[in-house]
């Protein structure tokens, strides 16, 4: 990602973007130690971006209401937030002193606030055990989004998790199994983390026979087994978060 560290510069990126005929942005950045992303001062720089025209996504981290007016007021597209379920987890793994309804409550400011969200869900963030996935789905049916992004857990090298192995997929296909059913009519997505190799192919197969709508970045393989099955793939170039609710 480019380093936009001021509101100015955010803008300047933004004026190159233009330039090379970009048509959209996702403003990311490191969390705070409440597991909030800073954007209060960004705010005007967005904004800028949306007026030339420019879709923007945002990761938020947790979100409070006053932030949350302020990206709505400055025309943000869609707030992207990572939903998890275990109070382990987020203190194992984020290093946060959190709980899962705090998650749960950024989803439902998003909501009141009348900014459309996509929650994502890391499967085996645990260091690649499925631990509070499915009390993420419950929060994520309790807050109704449009679109949901499934995506896996891909073990990096340099981390902590650079020996860690992906869940079994056994475990993910009940999770999809899951998601497809406490959410029936969400668009949902395998985004675009997911380990490479022949894995990849195996859990976007997976998505497929689960009923999943979008799947970011599809093997070869992938786009021949839907056919297969009578489906008719639409290819987009943008955020598989945004590819089912109106913005192609």
């Amino acid at each position: 990602m480019l380093p936009a560290e001021t509101p100015e510069k955010l803008c300047d990126t933004v004026d190159r973007l233009i330039e090379k005929g970009c048509r959209g942005i996702l403003v990311s950045g490191g969390a705070d130690s409440q597991g909030i992303v800073p954007l209060d001062g960004f705010t005007k720089a967005i904004e800028y971006a949306r007026k030339l025209g420019l879709k923007v996504l945002v990761h938020t981290g947790l979100l409070h209401r006053d932030t949350a007016m302020k990206l709505k007021d400055c025309g943000v597209n869609q707030v992207l937030i990572d939903i998890i379920g275990s109070g382990k987890t987020i203190r194992d793994v984020y290093h946060l002193d959190r709980q899962p309804d705090d998650y749960l409550l950024s989803m439902l400011t998003c909501r009141e606030t009348g900014l459309d969200f996509a929650p994502h869900i890391v499967m085996g963030l645990h260091f690649g055990q499925i631990l509070g996935e499915y009390e993420a789905l419950r929060m994520t049916q309790e807050a109704q989004p449009e679109t949901l992004v499934m995506v896996v857990l891909r073990p990096t090298a340099e981390t902590g998790m650079r020996g860690v192995s992906p869940p079994d997929l056994a475990s993910e296909e009940e999770v999809f199994l899951a998601a497809r059913v406490w959410n029936p009519d969400t668009f949902l997505n395998l985004g675009c983390a997911k380990p490479a190799g022949m894995y990849k192919r195996q859990v976007e197969k997976l998505a497929i026979d689960c009923g999943f709508n979008g799947i970011a970045f599809p093997s070869d393989e992938a786009i021949d087994y839907a056919c297969n099955r009578g489906l008719n793939p639409v290819f987009t170039e943008q955020c598989c978060s945004m590819a089912g609710i109106g913005y192609a």
